[in-house]
């Protein structure tokens, strides 16, 4: 088996000491089921830019903070440094968002380290000990079904709650083990409250989870979450714990012209402070 160079550097610096076998290989990573003395985890090699096929990584990056404005202006124009950065940036994400979802409760694979471009972290195993499968794999009763909405929807609310959006959820990026769901893959995680297209990946991550169990107990395909969650955010009313009734009753109010006017100017005058900000 051929292996990636960053997995060669980790077991020639015995940070890892066997890999055992590649488990999945997808569109921005690799993933190995290695072994760290007698402990059985996975080794994700995140695929270098050339080698991706992953689209729309800008609309994903807006929002996310970087070092300095020295940073923000090679990214921003593209430069090798500036490519660099962005690369940077997009492998740190997923390593930071499991970190910080990890403490906040969220069931997501235990981070344990980020070393040359690779991310070892805990293999998520099924009652049987083995790789564990993906929701879009497994055949649910109607209770169970409700059961990993009801869980999953709480999953939603707690990660938004630390600001977050997973930004692709889906039965892809869900792993059934011995104890329930469990989120994974997060590079794409973006800032909810930095990025303009933060409510709309929301409600996309909620809507896909609940069409995949709505084919088990149709009566979920009948909720709607994913506003009435967002607009607890916007209120900063949205704790991890808050309770959703699924039910959201849209404000059908005339839009106020003039503090729409209003709200444009603002954010026009904030964009010419940033440049000039930058550009200093």
């Amino acid at each position: 088996m051929r292996l990636p160079a960053g997995l060669q550097d980790l077991l020639d610096e015995a940070i890892v000491d066997e890999v055992i076998r590649q488990l999945k290989s997808g569109k921005e990573a690799s993933v190995y089921v290695v072994r760290c003395g007698s402990d059985i985890r996975c080794a994700k090699v995140y695929k270098d830019l050339s080698q991706r096929s992953f689209q729309r990584r800008a609309q994903y990056q807006e929002g996310r903070k970087v070092r300095g404005s020295r940073d923000a202006r090679a990214m921003a124009k593209s430069t090798r440094y500036g490519r660099k950065e962005q690369e940077n940036s997009w492998k740190n994400a997923e390593v930071d968002a499991l970190y910080r979802l990890s403490a906040a409760g969220v069931r997501v694979p235990q981070p344990f380290g980020f070393f040359n471009g690779v991310l070892i972290m805990e293999m998520v195993r099924d009652a049987d000990g083995e790789s564990a499968p993906r929701l879009g794999e497994v055949e649910l009763s109607a209770e169970v079904a409700r059961d990993y909405h009801r869980f999953l929807i709480g999953q939603v609310v707690r990660i938004l709650s630390t600001g977050l959006v997973h930004g692709d959820l889906s039965q892809f990026n869900v792993l059934i083990d011995a104890q329930g769901p469990v989120i994974i893959d997060l590079p794409q995680a973006v800032d909810a409250a930095g990025n303009n297209n933060a409510f709309a990946m929301l409600e996309r991550d909620v809507n896909n989870i609940t069409e995949t169990l709505g084919r088990f107990a149709p009566e979920l395909l009948e909720t709607s979450f994913a506003k009435e969650m967002w607009e607890l955010f916007e209120k900063g009313e949205l704790k991890p714990d808050s309770a959703l009734t699924g039910i959201h009753v849209q404000d059908e109010k005339p839009a106020d012209l003039g503090e729409v006017v209003l709200a444009i100017e603002e954010a026009r005058y904030q964009e010419m402070l940033r440049r000039e900000r930058e550009s200093a």
